[in-house]
Formats: C-alpha cells, structure tokens, sequence
C-alpha cells in the first residue's frame, strides 16, 4: 500500500509527481510555495537559516516537506538521529538518482539546475552496495597517500602569493581575493592541474553549487576539463590524485576517474572556501568566540570545529532515494521519494543540543560531513587547508578587520549552501612579503635554486640564486602555527 503524503501537499501533487507551481509574482518575498510550502533557496533561505529551521522544527518535526530550485518537492530531514538513520541505511534510502519517481516520470530532466547534483553519476556518491565499495575504496586510498605536511607547505606557498597582491593596499575582500582562490589552487595540485586552471574552475564551480540556470554549462566545463586532465595522465602520470585513480587497481574506467575528480573539486572547494570565511567571519564579529580564543580556552582546530557545528558549509546534502515505503520520524516516505539531508538543522537539534551555539570543545560528533558509507572522505583535507589558510592570514596581517558593521554583510542560499557575499577587511599596509625578504635577506646562505612565486618550496630559506632572483621563504608548520598565534593574539586584543 502506498503511503499517503501529508495533508500540506495540494490535492493533485506529490514528491513523486511533477514540480509544484511558481508563487504569484506580486509575492514579495517568494519564501514559500504552493499550500505554505518552504522553498529551500531565494532571500528567505539566507537570511537567517537558523530562525528558518528551528521554525521548520516547530511546524513540522524531524522531516519537513520542502520545495528545491523549480519548485520540484522533497523532503528536508532536520533531526539529528533521523539524518543518521537515512545516511546509515543504504538499502532503505538509495543514491542512485535513477531511483528518483520525478526522473522516472520525466518531471525532472538533466537541464534542471538540481539535476548536477541529484542525478546519477558514475561516481561513489551516486551508487550503492559493491559498486559503492570498489569506487570508495580507490578514492579513499588515493586520498590517503597524500603527505599532510607537503600539502600545507603547498597551501603556505599559495596562500603567501595570494596575501601578497593586496598586502601594500591596506584592504581586501577576504572572500574573492583569499578564500575563494586558496581551496581551488591547492586541490588543482591535489588532482595534478596546472595553476592557470584555477581562477576558471573556481567560476564554474561556485556556478554549479549556486544552481543558477549555468549550472550545467559550468558542469560542462568543468567535466571536459578534466577529461583533457585524465587523457593526459595516461600518457603522463605524475604524483596526484588524477594519476593515482588511473592506475588503481580497482581499474576505473576514464568516466569514472572524470566524476570522482569533479567530486573533489567541485564538493572539497565549495565546503573548503565557506569554512574558511565562515571562521574569519566570526573571528573578526563574535566577541565570545574571540575571548575564547584570546583566553586560550578555545585552540585553532576547535575554533574550526565549534563552526563546523554552528555554521557548516554545506547546510544541505543529498540524502538517498527511498526504496520502499516507509515511515521516518512520523511522516510517510513514498518510495521514489527524494531525502535531503539538513546537516545545519540537525547539528542544532535539541535532542543532542538543548543549547543553540553552545561550545562544543572540539566535539567532532557534528555532521558536516555526513556520516555512514557516504561519509565526506576528503575532510581531513579540508581541515588542513582551512587551518593553515586562517594560521598566514592572522601571522601576515594581524592587525585585521572588517570595514563594515557585522549587520552590513549578506549571504545568497542555494538548496545545498548559504554563501557570504564578500567580507571586506582592513589593515595595516605592508610590502608584498617576498619584497621584504629580499631586502633583508639577500646575502643570507639557502638551499635549493632560485624560483618565482610559483616555485615549489624545499625547506631552505629564502634567498637570492642564479640571476638574483630571490625565493621567498615560505615558513614550515613548525614556524607558521607559532607565528600565527601571534598574530591571532594581536588581533584579539584590538577587540
């Protein structure tokens, strides 16, 4: 027997039927759709997603009737336990979009600007059971062979270069000039892209997530991209993630290596960028959280975690496909149903925080990564990149903060992320760093050759080689992570 829908639902329409009509146009707000419905985008959803969800939570419960990009119906799971039941019950709640009632019934098609996200790739995060298995396990032990402190001496190089062309200006927006730019340079080393890459991919990329009407344009242009990437490695493999998914032994097929790169790329640039602004933003604006910090009650990597858990930057994932009728936390999932998982909502559930933004201490138990076989199996890199993005900036420019009353600041929402719109900062104006080490440090001894800004660093200092040429210094985590304490002490006490 199918189960019927909720009475919220206009007669006529259902999850697994065809998208619901569009809001009138004199609707001011087009926060809600047909019959109260809540649309999971548009100004509503960014202004202030915690007062959206904990009303959500009143309304509704655990599971909320929702409407994405096209007003196409899902439903939104916001319970802790609930998310953790779907995402640990593959059979019951499938990835494969190929399950969805909507694509099956031609009510969602691949020019959808949902489609990119929900519906079937041949990558690990569409498929189940072995298929899952054999994909998940070439992903996760290339992602593994990469060495932690060679990829942050990587993030250190970047990061430098970037600060560097607006350090003599005395402002930046942290968030196009920095946080946008430093995830995608470092995952193109990740995958073995050249640098020049970057600055397009991260366009494509922010227009993908957006789920604006480029989205599958930008999906396009991301995939031919690294179909070039994969083509190349072949004949030229190198020490990257594109290289070792050609050549592992789960023999993956070029599609297939395509999808999981884009995955990387697409899904480890978006979260990575969010989490670095999310945490200079409430650096620079939460007085608690500075004190914390400056107290030191509160250490770098629990700052991150404590905004993994208030603000994590996916607020919304995919969640599966039901497989069969069934009942979740009191409402009836028909199947060919399509579950989101509300990764914001439910790190603020009361069942596990009966205290909204309470300090968690580094509590990793959050779920902005997901959990169960799909669990985010790149967030260890994140985590590096995210650290030691916050550690340069604070060390380089410690004297930072905003232009504008934190009231002043906006954010734009997709179904799946709320984005800040910039974050415009100030400082002390200061010579590009590579400049300064030149006048200080032109006669000292260095190992290794003479490199421009895109020269790998080695370990040696910074001096002048061949052709008086100088090579910035990049410090190495041992000098960074004190440097940066310094700097983030000095920021605290303008406060």
């Amino acid at each position: 027997m199918t189960a019927s829908l909720p009475d919220s639902f206009p007669p006529g329409s259902s999850l697994n039927g065809s998208p619901l009509d569009r809001p009138p146009a004199g609707c001011p707000a087009h926060a809600t759709g047909p019959d109260g419905l809540q649309r999971l985008y548009g100004p509503a959803a960014s202004e202030d997603p915690a007062g959206l969800y904990e009303r959500l939570r009143r309304d509704h419960g655990p599971v909320v009737p929702v409407l994405l990009e096209g007003d196409v119906p899902a439903w939104l799971v916001i319970g802790y336990n609930e998310v953790l039941e779907v995402a640990r019950s593959p059979r019951r709640f499938s990835r494969d979009g190929r399950n969805w009632a909507a694509w099956q019934e031609g009510h969602v098609g691949n020019g959808s600007p949902i489609a990119p996200v929900l519906l079937w790739g041949p990558d690990c995060t569409h498929q189940d059971g072995a298929v899952h298995e054999r994909l998940r396990s070439a992903v996760n032990e290339s992602l593994d062979r990469f060495d932690r402190r060679g990829l942050r001496r990587h993030v250190q190089r970047y990061a430098h270069g970037l600060i560097d062309r607006f350090a003599a200006d005395g402002r930046a927006e942290v968030l196009s000039q920095y946080a946008q730019q430093l995830p995608m340079l470092a995952l193109t080393t990740v995958l073995g892209l050249p640098d020049e890459e970057g600055p397009r991919l991260v366009e494509a990329s922010r227009q993908l997530l957006i789920g604006t009407e480029k989205a599958v344009t930008a999906d396009a242009y991301i995939q031919d991209a690294l179909r070039a990437l994969v083509a190349r490695k072949h004949e030229d493999p190198g020490h990257d993630l594109a290289s070792w998914l050609v050549g592992h032994p789960a023999d993956l097929s070029d599609e297939e290596v395509v999808h999981h790169l884009r995955l990387v790329l697409v899904a480890g640039n978006e979260t990575t960028t969010n989490l670095i602004v999310n945490t200079l933003r409430v650096v620079l604006t939460h007085p608690k959280f500075r004190g914390s910090l400056h107290g030191g009650r509160m250490t770098l990597p629990a700052a991150v975690e404590q905004v993994l858990w208030d603000e994590p930057p996916i607020a919304v994932c995919p969640g599966g496909f039901a497989t069969l009728d069934v009942e979740l936390g009191g409402r009836p999932i028909a199947k060919g149903d399509v579950l989101l998982l509300g990764l914001a909502a439910a790190n603020a559930d009361p069942a596990v925080r009966p205290t909204p933004g309470a300090p968690m201490n580094g509590n990793r138990s959050h779920l902005a990564f997901t959990s169960g076989p799909h669990e985010c199996p790149g967030q260890d890199i994140g985590r590096a990149i995210t650290q030691t993005a916050i550690e340069v900036l604070l060390a380089r420019l410690p004297d930072l903060g905003l232009t504008v009353e934190p009231e002043g600041l906006s954010w734009t929402a997709s179904t799946w992320s709320r984005h800040l719109d910039a974050l415009p900062v100030r400082f002390g104006p200061r010579p590009p760093e590579r400049e300064a080490d030149a006048d200080a440090g032109a006669g000292a001894a260095a190992g290794g050759t003479a490199g421009g800004p895109g020269a790998c660093p080695d370990g040696g200092g910074g001096a002048a080689g061949e052709g008086g040429r100088v090579r910035r210094r990049v410090p190495d985590q041992g000098t960074a992570a004190p440097r940066a304490r310094r700097g983030l002490r000095a920021l605290l006490r303008r406060h």
